[in-house]
């Protein structure tokens, strides 16, 4: 995604804003539910319910523009979701925790042929290897990008290929975990004189400490309202 702008937020740390709150208190997705068969089920008869986010506080004075993501749960032992950090020399969301996707092409069908294509082009994830399950709604993120969540199974036999060009790391992360709320970390900054809210979630393996927020954990954050609804 190729973002111009006039108006950007400034430089800072994300690890190094305040946490304002921990959701601790709120009852996590039972592992039961978090089964292929019980996730089929859920976008099949999907519940009533309303995103908890639907849009962050605008940064860019960019046109608005469509995109999608996938959100790839890989079907191992345990389910994993799927992240990528994005390389530092991208000119949108550099070096962030994020999920494949990216713009609309005209040639798209659909967002959900978008986030296939992206998916395809960013870490090698072949189409014939994907369950597409369903759509979250919209996410609009603070640099214009009106963005369609994909939920979709993943064989785990797959090979990526991630484009070096865009990604500098392929992970997984057990779904069991972000969709436990104890994990969400929510942060607040002020900027040009209004609060700016954001969820965290940190995943540490081996040494190494993963820090999903912002527009990924936000959708996460309403995957997890969908599953509990």
């Amino acid at each position: 995604m190729t973002t111009k702008s006039t108006r950007t937020l400034p430089a800072f740390d994300p690890r190094q804003v305040p946490v304002v709150g921990v959701d601790s208190h709120l009852t996590a997705v039972p592992p039961a539910d978090l089964a292929p068969d019980a996730l089929r089920q859920r976008f099949r008869l999907p519940p009533v319910w309303s995103p908890e986010l639907r849009a962050e506080h605008k940064f860019s004075e960019r046109e608005p523009s469509h995109a999608s993501v996938l959100i790839p749960i890989v079907l191992r032992d345990q389910p994993m979701v799927l992240l990528t950090q994005r390389t530092a020399h991208l000119s949108s969301h550099s070096g962030q925790i994020a999920f494949p996707g990216g713009k609309a092409d005209a040639t798209d069908v659909d967002a959900v042929a978008t986030a296939l294509r992206e998916a395809q082009e960013e870490v090698g994830l072949p189409p014939s290897a994907v369950e597409v399950l369903g759509s979250l709604p919209h996410y609009t993120t603070g640099s214009a990008f009106i963005v369609t969540p994909v939920v979709a199974l993943v064989e785990p036999s797959i090979q990526l290929a991630p484009s070096p060009d865009e990604v500098a790391h392929v992970f997984e992360v057990p779904l069991g975990f972000l969709m436990n709320p104890a994990n969400h970390r929510r942060h607040r900054v002020e900027w040009e004189g209004a609060s700016r809210e954001w969820y965290s979630m940190p995943y540490r393996e081996q040494g190494m400490e993963w820090f999903i927020w912002g527009a990924t954990a936000g959708m996460l954050r309403n995957f997890y309202q969908f599953l509990r609804a």
